[in-house]
């Protein structure tokens, strides 16, 4: 995955001024009202019934439910299930970067914005899906882009972000040591805040799949297993049994002898489309990959 920011960062001005919409900003400053016209006149910013956020005391660090459960992952006793799961209490960074629309004249022959948006960072998955950058911690982010703001948010708030966006993917800490991929199954589950069961551990889906293969009568049997996409790659090289970005279930077709290569392209094609049909498989498998196998007798 290409874990480059779509918006390249802006290079450093020999000349440092203040950006237009600052300086009118400034220039404006201290009057009896803020910029809505509101008084400041018996409003307090202090107290507990003030919060700016949910965060205020953060320092930024990763949440250390995600830690241990990425540790685990990284040891071989942990599963990707358990780093999903970790999520949906933690807080993650989302990367906004601002970007000037156009800035008109203003008072004492400043410039101010016209327009000036916040926009969200988007990256594209390898085979041209749409993903959404998320940073457990404050300093990963830094790294990653260092002229992004990070918005502090629970994951499962990002998650829906990434949805209402129509992302497919988050990316966990791109350009870290430890950069997983949380897939459109797992997205979808975080932001309903529910339980994700991966698709090659889940009876219900393995039940609904195999009672599509039984009208198929060639095919004798159907075996549901981690797909060699669910492998991701640390920094060092190491191989984790979870994070990559698909495809990540493996199904194992078991075939009755006697199939030449257009009944089998034939055969497999047409579980394919009855599959995709099943709301269950919809829902629950990000993409798959087959392998054929001879029947025992």
């Amino acid at each position: 995955m290409d874990t480059t920011p779509n918006q390249a960062a802006a290079g450093d001005t020999p000349a440092r001024h203040l950006p237009g919409h600052i300086a009118a900003a400034l220039a404006g400053a201290g009057g009896p009202t803020d910029s809505a016209g509101r008084p400041w006149e018996g409003r307090s910013l202090a107290g507990d019934d003030s919060k700016i956020h949910n965060f205020e005391n953060d320092d930024g660090t990763a949440d250390a439910g995600y830690l241990a459960a990425v540790a685990a992952l990284v040891q071989g006793s942990g599963d990707e299930a358990a780093v999903v799961a970790s999520l949906a209490t933690s807080r993650v960074f989302i990367p906004i970067i601002a970007q000037l629309g156009a800035e008109v004249a203003g008072v004492d022959g400043l410039t101010a914005d016209k327009q000036a948006d916040m926009a969200l960072v988007m990256l594209k998955a390898a085979d041209g899906r749409t993903a959404m950058p998320a940073f457990t911690s404050a300093q990963a982010l830094a790294s990653w882009h260092p002229d992004a703001r990070p918005v502090a948010v629970y994951a499962a708030r990002a998650a829906l972000s990434a949805v209402s966006e129509q992302a497919e993917l988050m990316v966990l800490d791109p350009g870290s040591d430890v950069t997983l991929v949380v897939r459109r199954p797992a997205l979808w589950a975080l932001a309903q805040q529910q339980q994700w069961v991966p698709s090659y551990a889940d009876p219900a889906l393995a039940a609904e799949m195999t009672a599509a293969a039984a009208g198929f009568p060639a095919v004798r049997s159907i075996s549901l297993r981690p797909g060699s996409g669910i492998t991701a790659v640390t920094g060092t090289g190491a191989q984790l049994a979870g994070g990559g970005a698909g495809p990540e279930l493996q199904v194992v077709l078991y075939l009755a002898d006697g199939l030449d290569a257009p009944a089998v392209q034939e055969l497999v094609s047409g579980l394919q489309q009855e599959w995709s049909r099943n709301v269950l498989f919809g829902e629950r498998v990000d993409s798959l990959e087959i392998k054929l196998r001879r029947a025992s007798h």
